[in-house]
């Protein structure tokens, strides 16, 4: 049995914030960072403020985060090309001369592109020491399919890019980067993850989740479900792989609200239960995920606000 859903869905950006308790609030323009374009934008005087910034004696790192924090991510690239014409000099290589320590990195995660900041936080997650469940699954599983496939040759090329740096004698030639990603993650993610939390990366970052067609296969539900009942033994963790990174996500709500109704209990209690250690933390983000994603979000954005706010000179410390 299949029925189709006709539910019209506010943008990401507004489910996050009605759970943030701002999406009905006004305020005054800035202060909800780059959520929205900045309308009075004017690139060469968004330059002029920059240069002063950084040509006086002092950096005047004020006047620095006012224009990147205000602007959207398009109205950042526009800027540094811009200030490439007019000087002649790369902004954020002028930016990383003048600043240090937290407020370098701040900076230059703004001048990224989308791409390139994932990816750039991919491979810390995955290269670091610590678990990797967190940062790796929220890029790879909450990402659209065409920017996660920029994201991640992004990834190749910068790491490719790197071993030949020496070799390079001004630009580097684009063809001496190679385009295709895949091999080189999955090598990483196999090197740094292991078990089902390395089953679930590679599968996520293959992007082949179903598109929901408007249409819900309810007899395809009803398997799944069976399907997650039976594999609550051991030596089934590829049926939770496949389930929870193949189907969509409006499928994967209705496994999830059957799965309650016909257990008496829901599927995260069994994922507790069932799982451990790094296998349980990813399963139930994605969980997180998959149940309400504008949500998690949300619920990360809170988790970062509680951090205390540092003025400009412990930012750069």
């Amino acid at each position: 049995m299949s029925v189709t859903s006709g539910k019209t869905r506010p943008s990401l950006t507004q489910e996050i914030l009605s759970h943030l308790g701002l999406a009905n609030k006004t305020a005054a323009w800035g202060t909800l960072g780059t959520l929205r374009t900045f309308l009075s934008f004017s690139v060469d005087k968004d330059v002029q403020r920059l240069l002063r910034a950084i040509a006086g004696q002092g950096v005047d790192c004020s006047a620095i985060m006012g224009v990147l924090t205000n602007r959207t991510r398009e109205q950042r690239q526009l800027i540094c090309r811009a200030f490439q014409e007019r000087t002649q000099q790369d902004l954020l290589k002028s930016l990383q001369a003048a600043l240090s320590g937290n407020l370098e990195r701040i900076v230059i995660a703004l001048l990224q592109s989308a791409a390139q900041f994932d990816a750039q936080e991919l491979r810390t997650a995955l290269k670091n020491s610590g678990p990797a469940e967190d940062v790796a699954l929220e890029i790879l599983a909450t990402r659209s399919a065409s920017h996660l496939q920029e994201c991640l040759m992004v990834y190749k090329q910068s790491k490719s890019g790197r071993r030949r740096e020496r070799g390079w004698q001004g630009s580097p030639p684009s063809l001496a980067l190679p385009t295709d990603f895949q091999v080189e993650a999955e090598e990483d993610i196999k090197s740094e993850t292991s078990d089902i939390l390395q089953e679930l990366l590679l599968a996520l970052a293959k992007g082949v989740r179903d598109r929901y067609s408007g249409i819900i296969d309810y007899n395809l539900v009803e398997q799944d479900v069976q399907a997650l009942k039976q594999a609550e033994a051991p030596s089934t963790e590829g049926t939770w792989v496949l389930i929870f990174t193949q189907r969509n996500l409006e499928h994967l709500i209705r496994v999830f609200d059957q799965y309650q109704r016909c257990t008496g209990h829901e599927l995260e209690k069994t994922v507790q239960n069932r799982f451990h250690g790094d296998a349980q933390a990813a399963l139930l983000s994605l969980a997180s995920v998959i149940k309400n994603t504008p949500l998690y979000f949300a619920d990360k954005l809170h988790q970062a606000l509680q951090v205390d706010k540092l003025p400009c000179q412990e930012l750069e410390e």
